[in-house]
Protein backbone atom coordinates (compact mmCIF):
# COMPACT_ATOMS: atom_id res chain seq x y z
CA UNK A 1 0.00 0.00 0.00
CA UNK A 2 1.81 3.11 -1.20
CA UNK A 3 1.70 6.14 1.06
CA UNK A 4 1.46 9.74 -0.08
CA UNK A 5 4.25 12.14 0.83
CA UNK A 6 4.11 15.74 -0.45
CA UNK A 7 6.35 16.18 -3.47
CA UNK A 8 8.42 18.85 -1.74
CA UNK A 9 9.27 16.36 0.98
CA UNK A 10 10.15 13.74 -1.59
CA UNK A 11 12.74 15.98 -3.18
CA UNK A 12 14.27 16.56 0.21
CA UNK A 13 14.33 12.83 0.88
CA UNK A 14 16.02 11.59 -2.30
CA UNK A 15 16.90 14.56 -4.56
CA UNK A 16 19.54 12.69 -6.55
CA UNK A 17 17.01 9.98 -7.49
CA UNK A 18 14.81 12.52 -9.25
CA UNK A 19 17.42 13.52 -11.81
CA UNK A 20 16.27 12.21 -15.23
CA UNK A 21 18.28 9.16 -16.23
CA UNK A 22 19.84 8.79 -12.77
CA UNK A 23 20.79 5.27 -11.74
CA UNK A 24 19.07 3.69 -8.78
CA UNK A 25 20.87 4.28 -5.51
CA UNK A 26 22.09 1.47 -3.27
CA UNK A 27 19.12 2.12 -1.00
CA UNK A 28 16.67 1.80 -3.90
CA UNK A 29 18.23 -1.44 -5.13
CA UNK A 30 18.09 -2.77 -1.56
CA UNK A 31 14.40 -1.86 -1.45
CA UNK A 32 13.85 -3.88 -4.64
CA UNK A 33 15.86 -6.85 -3.36
CA UNK A 34 13.59 -7.15 -0.33
CA UNK A 35 10.48 -7.53 -2.47
CA UNK A 36 12.34 -9.89 -4.78
CA UNK A 37 13.20 -12.08 -1.79
CA UNK A 38 9.70 -11.90 -0.31
CA UNK A 39 7.54 -12.66 -3.36
CA UNK A 40 8.78 -16.26 -3.91
CA UNK A 41 6.86 -17.19 -0.76
CA UNK A 42 3.61 -16.47 -2.61
CA UNK A 43 4.75 -18.11 -5.84
CA UNK A 44 6.16 -21.33 -4.36
CA UNK A 45 4.21 -21.73 -1.13
CA UNK A 46 0.75 -20.39 -1.95
CA UNK A 47 0.31 -20.96 -5.68
CA UNK A 48 2.36 -23.81 -7.08
CA UNK A 49 4.10 -26.14 -4.61
CA UNK A 50 3.29 -26.21 -0.90
CA UNK A 51 -0.43 -25.41 -0.65
CA UNK A 52 -1.32 -27.75 -3.54
CA UNK A 53 0.58 -30.44 -1.59
CA UNK A 54 -1.40 -29.62 1.56
CA UNK A 55 -4.71 -29.67 -0.30
CA UNK A 56 -4.12 -32.84 -2.29
CA UNK A 57 -2.07 -34.90 0.20
CA UNK A 58 -2.32 -33.75 3.83
CA UNK A 59 -6.06 -33.13 3.89
CA UNK A 60 -7.78 -36.50 4.04
CA UNK A 61 -4.55 -38.49 4.45
CA UNK A 62 -4.01 -41.36 3.60
CA UNK A 63 -6.68 -41.04 0.91
CA UNK A 64 -6.25 -38.03 -1.36
CA UNK A 65 -9.22 -35.65 -1.24
CA UNK A 66 -8.45 -32.47 -3.21
CA UNK A 67 -12.05 -31.24 -2.94
CA UNK A 68 -11.87 -31.32 0.85
CA UNK A 69 -8.42 -29.73 0.57
CA UNK A 70 -9.80 -26.82 -1.45
CA UNK A 71 -12.58 -26.37 1.09
CA UNK A 72 -10.17 -26.32 4.05
CA UNK A 73 -7.71 -23.91 2.40
CA UNK A 74 -10.43 -21.53 1.23
CA UNK A 75 -11.94 -21.51 4.71
CA UNK A 76 -8.66 -20.51 6.36
CA UNK A 77 -7.96 -17.98 3.60
CA UNK A 78 -11.08 -16.15 4.77
CA UNK A 79 -9.55 -15.70 8.21
CA UNK A 80 -6.40 -14.04 6.93
CA UNK A 81 -8.56 -11.97 4.58
CA UNK A 82 -10.76 -10.70 7.40
CA UNK A 83 -7.73 -9.87 9.55
CA UNK A 84 -6.05 -8.06 6.64
CA UNK A 85 -9.21 -6.10 5.84
CA UNK A 86 -9.63 -5.05 9.47
CA UNK A 87 -6.04 -3.97 10.15
CA UNK A 88 -3.94 -3.33 7.03
CA UNK A 89 -5.78 -0.16 5.89
CA UNK A 90 -5.30 1.40 9.33
CA UNK A 91 -1.64 0.47 9.32
CA UNK A 92 -1.28 1.98 5.84
CA UNK A 93 -2.99 5.22 6.86
CA UNK A 94 -0.98 5.43 10.09
CA UNK A 95 2.48 4.46 8.89
CA UNK A 96 3.60 7.98 8.02
CA UNK A 97 2.63 9.11 11.52
CA UNK A 98 4.98 6.59 13.14
CA UNK A 99 8.26 7.93 11.84
CA UNK A 100 10.91 5.21 11.73
CA UNK A 101 9.51 2.02 10.27
CA UNK A 102 12.40 -0.32 9.42
CA UNK A 103 12.25 -1.68 12.96
CA UNK A 104 8.61 -2.65 12.40
CA UNK A 105 9.58 -4.29 9.11
CA UNK A 106 12.33 -6.27 10.84
CA UNK A 107 9.87 -7.38 13.54
CA UNK A 108 7.33 -8.64 11.00
CA UNK A 109 10.02 -10.56 9.12
CA UNK A 110 11.44 -11.93 12.39
CA UNK A 111 8.00 -13.34 13.22
CA UNK A 112 7.52 -14.79 9.73
CA UNK A 113 10.84 -16.61 9.40
CA UNK A 114 10.39 -19.37 12.01
CA UNK A 115 6.85 -20.04 10.82
CA UNK A 116 8.03 -20.36 7.21
CA UNK A 117 10.93 -22.61 8.18
CA UNK A 118 8.67 -24.81 10.30
CA UNK A 119 6.60 -25.78 7.25
CA UNK A 120 9.30 -28.42 6.69
CA UNK A 121 7.60 -30.44 9.45
CA UNK A 122 4.25 -30.53 7.61
CA UNK A 123 4.50 -34.28 7.08
CA UNK A 124 1.83 -35.93 4.92
CA UNK A 125 0.43 -38.07 7.74
CA UNK A 126 0.27 -35.21 10.23
CA UNK A 127 2.88 -36.79 12.49
CA UNK A 128 4.93 -33.61 12.41
CA UNK A 129 2.54 -30.67 12.23
CA UNK A 130 -1.20 -31.41 12.22
CA UNK A 131 -3.20 -29.84 9.42
CA UNK A 132 -4.79 -27.27 11.75
CA UNK A 133 -1.32 -26.09 12.85
CA UNK A 134 -0.20 -25.76 9.22
CA UNK A 135 -3.26 -23.71 8.32
CA UNK A 136 -2.91 -21.52 11.41
CA UNK A 137 0.75 -20.86 10.62
CA UNK A 138 0.11 -19.96 6.97
CA UNK A 139 -2.77 -17.71 8.04
CA UNK A 140 -0.50 -15.78 10.42
CA UNK A 141 2.21 -15.59 7.75
CA UNK A 142 -0.33 -14.18 5.28
CA UNK A 143 -1.28 -11.42 7.72
CA UNK A 144 2.36 -10.59 8.50
CA UNK A 145 3.11 -10.65 4.76
CA UNK A 146 0.46 -7.96 4.21
CA UNK A 147 2.05 -5.86 6.96
CA UNK A 148 5.50 -6.12 5.35
CA UNK A 149 3.92 -5.03 2.09
CA UNK A 150 2.42 -1.91 3.66
CA UNK A 151 5.65 -0.95 5.47
CA UNK A 152 7.88 -1.80 2.52
CA UNK A 153 5.81 0.22 0.04
CA UNK A 154 5.83 3.20 2.39
CA UNK A 155 9.64 3.31 2.01
CA UNK A 156 9.63 3.38 -1.81
CA UNK A 157 9.84 7.11 -2.43
CA UNK A 158 12.36 7.54 0.37
CA UNK A 159 14.52 4.90 -1.26
CA UNK A 160 14.17 5.90 -4.92
CA UNK A 161 12.49 9.32 -5.06
CA UNK A 162 9.61 10.17 -7.37
CA UNK A 163 11.82 9.94 -10.45
CA UNK A 164 13.15 6.49 -9.62
CA UNK A 165 10.08 4.93 -8.01
CA UNK A 166 8.90 3.22 -11.21
CA UNK A 167 12.39 1.84 -11.83
CA UNK A 168 12.69 0.39 -8.33
CA UNK A 169 9.17 -1.04 -8.55
CA UNK A 170 9.88 -2.71 -11.90
CA UNK A 171 13.19 -4.08 -10.61
CA UNK A 172 11.42 -5.52 -7.56
CA UNK A 173 8.89 -7.33 -9.76
CA UNK A 174 11.64 -8.68 -11.99
CA UNK A 175 13.70 -9.87 -9.03
CA UNK A 176 10.71 -11.60 -7.46
CA UNK A 177 10.13 -13.61 -10.61
CA UNK A 178 13.87 -14.20 -11.13
CA UNK A 179 14.46 -15.50 -7.60
CA UNK A 180 11.38 -17.72 -7.85
CA UNK A 181 12.64 -19.12 -11.15
CA UNK A 182 16.01 -19.95 -9.60
CA UNK A 183 14.29 -21.85 -6.80
CA UNK A 184 11.97 -23.60 -9.27
CA UNK A 185 14.85 -24.73 -11.49
CA UNK A 186 16.88 -25.93 -8.51
CA UNK A 187 13.91 -27.92 -7.19
CA UNK A 188 13.29 -29.47 -10.60
CA UNK A 189 16.92 -30.40 -11.20
CA UNK A 190 17.82 -31.54 -7.70
CA UNK A 191 14.65 -33.16 -6.40
CA UNK A 192 11.73 -33.57 -8.82
CA UNK A 193 13.33 -34.86 -12.05
CA UNK A 194 15.73 -37.44 -10.51
CA UNK A 195 14.16 -40.85 -10.95
CA UNK A 196 11.65 -39.52 -13.49
CA UNK A 197 13.99 -39.18 -16.48
CA UNK A 198 17.32 -40.49 -17.76
CA UNK A 199 18.55 -37.07 -18.92
CA UNK A 200 22.31 -36.97 -18.42
CA UNK A 201 22.37 -33.58 -16.72
CA UNK A 202 19.92 -34.63 -14.01
CA UNK A 203 21.14 -36.42 -10.84
CA UNK A 204 20.23 -40.09 -10.58
CA UNK A 205 18.61 -39.61 -7.19
CA UNK A 206 17.27 -36.58 -5.26
CA UNK A 207 19.96 -34.51 -3.57
CA UNK A 208 20.65 -34.93 0.15
CA UNK A 209 18.69 -38.18 0.15
CA UNK A 210 15.32 -36.42 0.27
CA UNK A 211 12.33 -38.72 -0.02
CA UNK A 212 9.66 -38.10 -2.63
CA UNK A 213 7.40 -40.60 -0.84
CA UNK A 214 7.46 -38.35 2.24
CA UNK A 215 6.97 -35.26 0.02
CA UNK A 216 10.17 -33.75 1.35
CA UNK A 217 10.87 -31.73 -1.84
CA UNK A 218 7.50 -29.97 -1.48
CA UNK A 219 8.12 -29.36 2.22
CA UNK A 220 11.62 -28.02 1.52
CA UNK A 221 10.21 -24.85 -0.06
CA UNK A 222 9.37 -23.56 3.43
CA UNK A 223 12.99 -23.40 4.62
CA UNK A 224 14.16 -22.29 1.14
CA UNK A 225 11.85 -19.27 1.00
CA UNK A 226 12.64 -18.46 4.65
CA UNK A 227 16.38 -18.43 3.94
CA UNK A 228 15.88 -16.24 0.87
CA UNK A 229 13.74 -13.76 2.82
CA UNK A 230 16.32 -13.60 5.61
CA UNK A 231 19.14 -12.79 3.19
CA UNK A 232 16.99 -10.33 1.22
CA UNK A 233 16.02 -8.39 4.35
CA UNK A 234 19.58 -7.53 5.33
CA UNK A 235 20.25 -4.94 2.56
CA UNK A 236 17.06 -2.94 3.17
CA UNK A 237 17.81 -2.71 6.88
CA UNK A 238 21.37 -1.58 6.22
CA UNK A 239 21.12 0.71 3.19
CA UNK A 240 17.56 1.93 2.54
CA UNK A 241 16.83 5.34 4.12
CA UNK A 242 14.33 5.28 6.96
CA UNK A 243 11.89 8.02 7.89
CA UNK A 244 12.95 10.36 10.70
CA UNK A 245 11.56 9.97 14.19
CA UNK A 246 8.15 11.57 14.48
CA UNK A 247 7.72 11.73 18.24
CA UNK A 248 4.11 10.54 17.83
CA UNK A 249 3.01 7.68 20.07
CA UNK A 250 1.67 4.51 18.50
CA UNK A 251 -1.92 5.00 19.80
CA UNK A 252 -1.90 8.59 18.54
CA UNK A 253 -0.51 7.46 15.18
CA UNK A 254 -3.37 5.03 14.71
CA UNK A 255 -5.91 7.63 15.84
CA UNK A 256 -4.55 10.08 13.30
CA UNK A 257 -4.46 7.32 10.70
CA UNK A 258 -8.13 6.52 11.24
CA UNK A 259 -9.00 10.17 10.70
CA UNK A 260 -6.88 10.29 7.54
CA UNK A 261 -8.56 7.10 6.32
CA UNK A 262 -11.99 8.66 6.76
CA UNK A 263 -10.95 11.84 4.95
CA UNK A 264 -9.56 9.72 2.13
CA UNK A 265 -12.83 7.84 1.69
CA UNK A 266 -14.84 11.08 1.72
CA UNK A 267 -12.53 12.63 -0.87
CA UNK A 268 -12.91 9.68 -3.23
CA UNK A 269 -16.69 9.72 -2.89
CA UNK A 270 -16.80 13.19 -4.45
CA UNK A 271 -15.52 11.89 -7.81
CA UNK A 272 -18.02 9.65 -9.57
CA UNK A 273 -15.83 7.74 -12.00
CA UNK A 274 -13.03 7.14 -9.50
CA UNK A 275 -15.49 5.89 -6.89
CA UNK A 276 -17.15 3.52 -9.38
CA UNK A 277 -13.77 2.22 -10.50
CA UNK A 278 -12.55 1.54 -6.97
CA UNK A 279 -15.73 -0.34 -6.05
CA UNK A 280 -15.56 -2.40 -9.25
CA UNK A 281 -11.88 -3.09 -8.69
CA UNK A 282 -12.51 -4.38 -5.17
CA UNK A 283 -14.48 -7.22 -6.80
CA UNK A 284 -12.42 -8.07 -9.86
CA UNK A 285 -9.02 -7.82 -8.15
CA UNK A 286 -10.25 -10.24 -5.50
CA UNK A 287 -11.32 -12.60 -8.27
CA UNK A 288 -7.96 -12.30 -10.03
CA UNK A 289 -6.11 -13.00 -6.79
CA UNK A 290 -8.32 -16.02 -6.16
CA UNK A 291 -7.43 -17.47 -9.57
CA UNK A 292 -3.76 -17.30 -8.63
CA UNK A 293 -4.34 -18.61 -5.11
CA UNK A 294 -6.46 -21.62 -6.06
CA UNK A 295 -5.00 -22.48 -9.47
CA UNK A 296 -2.43 -24.90 -8.07
CA UNK A 297 -4.92 -26.60 -5.75
CA UNK A 298 -7.39 -26.87 -8.63
CA UNK A 299 -4.80 -28.30 -11.05
CA UNK A 300 -3.57 -30.97 -8.63
CA UNK A 301 -7.10 -32.13 -7.91
CA UNK A 302 -8.76 -31.91 -11.32
CA UNK A 303 -5.84 -32.83 -13.58
CA UNK A 304 -4.18 -35.12 -10.99
CA UNK A 305 -0.86 -33.34 -11.39
CA UNK A 306 1.90 -34.00 -8.89
CA UNK A 307 4.70 -31.76 -7.65
CA UNK A 308 6.76 -32.08 -10.84
CA UNK A 309 3.95 -30.88 -13.11
CA UNK A 310 3.17 -28.02 -10.73
CA UNK A 311 6.81 -27.03 -10.62
CA UNK A 312 7.13 -27.00 -14.42
CA UNK A 313 3.97 -24.97 -14.96
CA UNK A 314 5.14 -22.62 -12.20
CA UNK A 315 8.36 -22.00 -14.13
CA UNK A 316 6.51 -21.32 -17.37
CA UNK A 317 3.79 -19.10 -15.90
CA UNK A 318 6.29 -17.08 -13.87
CA UNK A 319 8.09 -16.19 -17.09
CA UNK A 320 4.82 -15.35 -18.84
CA UNK A 321 3.75 -13.13 -15.95
CA UNK A 322 6.62 -10.81 -16.90
CA UNK A 323 5.29 -10.77 -20.47
CA UNK A 324 1.88 -9.74 -19.15
CA UNK A 325 3.38 -6.71 -17.45
CA UNK A 326 5.06 -5.66 -20.69
CA UNK A 327 1.91 -6.20 -22.78
CA UNK A 328 -0.16 -4.02 -20.45
CA UNK A 329 1.60 -0.94 -21.80
CA UNK A 330 0.67 -1.99 -25.34
CA UNK A 331 -2.95 -2.70 -24.39
CA UNK A 332 -3.25 0.67 -22.64
CA UNK A 333 -1.90 2.52 -25.68
CA UNK A 334 -4.03 0.76 -28.29
CA UNK A 335 -7.32 0.35 -26.40
CA UNK A 336 -7.08 2.95 -23.66
CA UNK A 337 -6.76 1.84 -20.03
CA UNK A 338 -10.51 1.42 -19.41
CA UNK A 339 -11.04 -0.93 -22.35
CA UNK A 340 -7.70 -2.62 -21.62
CA UNK A 341 -8.82 -3.53 -18.10
CA UNK A 342 -12.19 -4.71 -19.41
CA UNK A 343 -10.49 -6.86 -22.04
CA UNK A 344 -8.12 -8.33 -19.44
CA UNK A 345 -11.01 -9.17 -17.12
CA UNK A 346 -12.99 -10.72 -19.96
CA UNK A 347 -10.07 -12.87 -21.09
CA UNK A 348 -9.48 -14.04 -17.52
CA UNK A 349 -13.18 -14.83 -17.18
CA UNK A 350 -13.14 -16.89 -20.36
CA UNK A 351 -10.00 -18.63 -19.10
CA UNK A 352 -11.72 -19.71 -15.88
CA UNK A 353 -14.73 -21.02 -17.81
CA UNK A 354 -12.39 -22.98 -20.06
CA UNK A 355 -10.59 -24.46 -17.04
CA UNK A 356 -13.93 -25.61 -15.64
CA UNK A 357 -14.46 -27.70 -18.78
CA UNK A 358 -11.13 -29.51 -18.55
CA UNK A 359 -10.29 -32.94 -17.13
CA UNK A 360 -7.79 -35.70 -17.97
CA UNK A 361 -10.46 -37.28 -20.19
CA UNK A 362 -12.38 -34.16 -21.29
CA UNK A 363 -11.64 -30.99 -23.27
CA UNK A 364 -13.91 -27.92 -23.10
CA UNK A 365 -16.85 -29.74 -21.46
CA UNK A 366 -18.02 -31.81 -24.44
CA UNK A 367 -14.95 -33.29 -26.17
CA UNK A 368 -14.27 -36.71 -24.66
CA UNK A 369 -10.63 -37.78 -24.74
CA UNK A 370 -9.37 -41.29 -24.05
CA UNK A 371 -5.63 -41.03 -23.21
CA UNK A 372 -5.19 -44.77 -23.80
CA UNK A 373 -6.43 -44.43 -27.38
CA UNK A 374 -3.95 -41.72 -28.33
CA UNK A 375 -0.14 -41.71 -28.35
CA UNK A 376 1.58 -39.32 -25.93
CA UNK A 377 2.26 -35.81 -27.19
CA UNK A 378 5.96 -36.36 -26.40
CA UNK A 379 8.16 -38.75 -24.43
CA UNK A 380 8.98 -36.40 -21.56
CA UNK A 381 8.12 -36.95 -17.90
CA UNK A 382 5.26 -34.45 -17.77
CA UNK A 383 2.37 -32.99 -19.84
CA UNK A 384 2.04 -36.02 -22.12
CA UNK A 385 -1.64 -35.73 -23.13
CA UNK A 386 -3.62 -33.23 -25.20
CA UNK A 387 -5.90 -32.20 -22.27
CA UNK A 388 -2.80 -31.39 -20.23
CA UNK A 389 -1.39 -29.27 -23.05
CA UNK A 390 -4.64 -27.35 -23.45
CA UNK A 391 -4.97 -26.86 -19.69
CA UNK A 392 -1.44 -25.47 -19.69
CA UNK A 393 -2.19 -23.11 -22.59
CA UNK A 394 -5.21 -21.78 -20.71
CA UNK A 395 -2.87 -21.18 -17.78
CA UNK A 396 -0.58 -19.26 -20.15
CA UNK A 397 -3.45 -16.95 -21.11
CA UNK A 398 -4.50 -16.37 -17.51
CA UNK A 399 -0.94 -15.57 -16.46
CA UNK A 400 -0.60 -12.91 -19.15
CA UNK A 401 -3.96 -11.17 -18.69
CA UNK A 402 -4.09 -11.37 -14.90
CA UNK A 403 -0.65 -9.80 -14.64
CA UNK A 404 -1.52 -7.18 -17.25
CA UNK A 405 -4.64 -6.09 -15.38
CA UNK A 406 -2.61 -5.03 -12.34
CA UNK A 407 -0.58 -2.61 -14.46
CA UNK A 408 -3.55 -1.37 -16.52
CA UNK A 409 -5.62 -0.73 -13.39
CA UNK A 410 -2.97 1.62 -12.01
CA UNK A 411 -2.89 3.48 -15.32
CA UNK A 412 -6.69 3.73 -15.38
CA UNK A 413 -6.79 5.32 -11.93
CA UNK A 414 -4.45 8.09 -13.08
CA UNK A 415 -6.96 8.94 -15.86
CA UNK A 416 -9.83 9.24 -13.38
CA UNK A 417 -8.30 11.33 -10.60
CA UNK A 418 -7.31 14.99 -10.26
CA UNK A 419 -3.51 15.30 -10.40
CA UNK A 420 -3.31 17.23 -7.15
CA UNK A 421 -5.05 14.44 -5.19
CA UNK A 422 -3.20 11.42 -6.53
CA UNK A 423 -1.93 10.43 -3.08
CA UNK A 424 -5.40 10.19 -1.57
CA UNK A 425 -6.75 8.21 -4.49
CA UNK A 426 -3.89 5.72 -4.52
CA UNK A 427 -4.42 5.28 -0.80
CA UNK A 428 -8.05 4.41 -1.54
CA UNK A 429 -6.81 2.21 -4.40
CA UNK A 430 -4.77 0.20 -1.92
CA UNK A 431 -7.74 -0.06 0.44
CA UNK A 432 -9.94 -1.37 -2.39
CA UNK A 433 -7.47 -4.21 -2.80
CA UNK A 434 -7.96 -5.30 0.81
CA UNK A 435 -11.60 -4.41 1.49
CA UNK A 436 -12.95 -7.60 -0.10
CA UNK A 437 -9.87 -9.83 0.21
CA UNK A 438 -11.99 -12.24 2.27
CA UNK A 439 -14.82 -12.47 -0.27
CA UNK A 440 -13.31 -14.78 -2.89
CA UNK A 441 -12.09 -17.41 -0.38
CA UNK A 442 -15.53 -17.37 1.25
CA UNK A 443 -17.30 -17.85 -2.09
CA UNK A 444 -14.89 -20.61 -3.15
CA UNK A 445 -15.48 -22.30 0.20
CA UNK A 446 -19.26 -22.06 -0.14
CA UNK A 447 -19.24 -23.29 -3.74
CA UNK A 448 -16.96 -26.22 -2.93
CA UNK A 449 -19.03 -27.23 0.09
CA UNK A 450 -22.42 -26.96 -1.64
CA UNK A 451 -21.44 -28.81 -4.82
CA UNK A 452 -18.91 -31.21 -3.36
CA UNK A 453 -16.59 -30.45 -6.30
CA UNK A 454 -13.58 -28.26 -6.93
CA UNK A 455 -15.24 -26.98 -10.10
CA UNK A 456 -18.18 -25.66 -8.08
CA UNK A 457 -15.88 -23.66 -5.86
CA UNK A 458 -13.67 -22.38 -8.68
CA UNK A 459 -16.74 -21.32 -10.67
CA UNK A 460 -17.68 -18.83 -7.95
CA UNK A 461 -14.72 -16.68 -8.96
CA UNK A 462 -16.50 -15.87 -12.23
CA UNK A 463 -19.14 -13.93 -10.27
CA UNK A 464 -16.54 -11.53 -8.90
CA UNK A 465 -14.98 -10.94 -12.31
CA UNK A 466 -18.39 -10.42 -13.89
CA UNK A 467 -19.39 -7.85 -11.25
CA UNK A 468 -16.13 -5.96 -11.79
CA UNK A 469 -16.52 -6.05 -15.57
CA UNK A 470 -20.09 -4.69 -15.42
CA UNK A 471 -19.04 -1.98 -12.97
CA UNK A 472 -16.47 -0.64 -15.42
CA UNK A 473 -19.21 -0.20 -18.05
CA UNK A 474 -20.47 2.77 -16.04
CA UNK A 475 -17.24 4.72 -16.38
CA UNK A 476 -17.30 7.78 -18.64
CA UNK A 477 -13.55 8.44 -18.63
CA UNK A 478 -10.42 6.40 -19.00
CA UNK A 479 -10.35 5.92 -22.76
CA UNK A 480 -7.34 6.20 -25.06
CA UNK A 481 -7.66 9.98 -25.25
CA UNK A 482 -6.10 11.25 -22.02
CA UNK A 483 -8.72 13.96 -21.64
CA UNK A 484 -11.69 11.67 -22.19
Amino acid sequence: MSQYIPEADLVAVRPEADVPGARLSRGAVSWSIFEGARDPYVILIIIYIFMPYVGSVMVGWPKSNPTAGQEVISQWSQYSGWATMATAPFLGASIDQMGRRKGWLALAVFLMLPLMFALWWAKPDGSGLPIIAVMLMTTVIALLFSYTEVIHNSLLVRAAGMGGAHKASSLALALGNAFALVLFVFLAWGFMLPGRTDWSWVPKAPLFGLSKALHEPERLVGPMTAALLFVGTIPILLFTPDAPRSGVSIPQAFANGAQALWRMVRTVGQFRDAAIFLVARSFYVDGMTAVLTFFGIYATGVMHWDALEMLVIGIILTVLAVLGGLLARFFDGVLGPRRAVQMEILMSLLGIIALLGMAPDRIFFFWHWDPAAHPPMWNGPFFRTLPEWIFTLIGFSNAVFITAHYASSRTLLTRLTPPDQTGAFFGAYAISGTATVWLAPMMVNIGTRLTGTQQGGFAMITVLLAVGFVGLLFLRKGNRDFAS
